[in-house]
């Protein structure tokens, strides 16, 4: 049974120029598709945010934020039990933000200055102390880099039979070559597709669907040389790699770090 979350703040009264949302959503919650006239930035500790805007589909674990546009129409789907928090910036600060939804990377600061906000369940800042974090923070959002899609997608007819496999088996073993000859097409076509409409290599874009599947597997409790050997690998060192690269931790630590929520 899916979960319905409706926004919390009426569109015509903002609390403030600065504001947040603070919840830990059951899985299976979505939000219906709605726009507010401030820009949010959507924050997650554990588990995968899935966010629909402009005609796109983001994926975003919690080593990034999904930064959202005033006046852009969005829905998401959180599929497991996990802690969210919006930043809610009025129009006129958000003026250094992309005019696009994107993913921003949570810096260090970013991601003290949040749970401490989380913490203290702080919806609008109103002491002195406060309110410098949350200017800190502001800092820290101008700056942060930006990703447009961390799995991105493509309607491209050679490309959609891959994804839509990797989507549903993200250990296939089938390489390039191998789609190629079932697509009746050649790996030079099919690489080409991938750069055009993905922006990256056939194999970064497996080994990103790996990653995010090694968080659902981590989250059901597997060992790292189980996970390690149920994405292909032979040991466990080039998933370690592959993790590193992504969240900028080991699996374990990421474990530790991001432990589930209860709900």
């Amino acid at each position: 049974m899916s979960n319905v979350y409706q926004p919390l703040y009426d569109n015509h009264c903002p609390p403030g120029e600065v504001f947040f949302g603070h919840e830990v959503f059951l899985p299976n919650t979505s939000t219906p598709n709605h726009s507010h006239p401030w820009g949010q930035l959507q924050i997650i500790n554990g588990g995968i945010l899935e966010l629909k805007a402009e005609s796109k589909r983001f994926l975003s674990p919690s080593q990034y934020a999904v930064w959202v546009p005033a006046g852009i129409p969005h829905e998401s789907y959180m599929r497991r039990s996990l802690n969210y928090c919006s930043m809610n910036i009025c129009e006129a600060l958000s003026a250094p933000m992309p005019s696009y939804t994107c993913l921003l990377e949570v810096s260090p600061i970013m991601e003290a200055i949040i749970t401490d906000l989380s913490n203290r369940r702080i919806r609008v800042p109103e002491t002195e102390q406060d309110k410098r974090l949350v200017s800190v923070l502001l800092d820290q959002v101008y700056q942060a880099k930006e990703h447009e899609q961390f799995l991105p997608t493509s309607d491209d007819k050679l490309l959609q039979p891959i994804l839509n496999e990797l989507e549903r088996h993200p250990t296939t073993d089938k390489n390039l070559k191998d789609w190629a000859d079932e697509l009746h097409t050649t790996e030079r076509t099919l690489a080409r597709h991938c750069k055009d409409k993905l922006g990256m290599s056939f194999t970064e874009w497996r080994q990103r669907r790996k990653f995010l599947y090694s968080l659902q597997l981590l989250r059901k409790g597997l060992s790292v040389k189980e996970i390690a050997l149920t994405l292909g690998y032979h040991q466990a060192s080039p998933f370690i790699t592959l993790f590193k690269k992504h969240a900028q931790c080991t699996p374990e630590q990421y474990r530790q770090k991001f432990a589930p929520t209860k709900g």
